[in-house]
């Protein structure tokens, strides 16, 4: 049985993923279904995890969106993900930057890799 479930997995499997890490700003081309008509909708914001593995792996993205943050996760392999674009890589030192929830202003920004 483990066997079918990884051939169910590796057929849900994107092809191609871009590289990016956690306190990058990327650009996240989203599907979105109203009604019977289908649009893409752009969700740009810092990588504040990545987790998982294979076909379940996610990565959450936060934005302030007039004043108020907000946090979206993505499943990384979702055929509702189109792509996800780098807009910026960040230097940061951590897995998870959960810290950023709490700060506001210039505190909450990521420096950028110089390289």
């Amino acid at each position: 049985m483990n066997e079918i479930i990884k051939a169910i997995e590796a057929e849900q499997m994107k092809e191609h993923v871009s590289e990016f890490r956690v306190g990058d700003t990327v650009r996240v081309y989203g599907k979105v279904k109203e009604g019977n008509r289908e649009r893409i909708q752009v969700f740009e914001g810092t990588v504040l995890k990545k987790q998982g593995g294979s076909n379940r792996a996610t990565f959450t993205v936060r934005k302030t969106s007039n004043g108020v943050g907000v946090e979206k996760t993505w499943p990384l392999h979702s055929p509702n993900v189109e792509k996800v674009e780098v807009v910026r890589h960040g230097k940061v030192r951590r897995a998870k930057l959960n810290y950023l929830r709490e700060r506001v202003g210039k505190s909450a920004k990521v420096k950028e890799l110089v390289k």
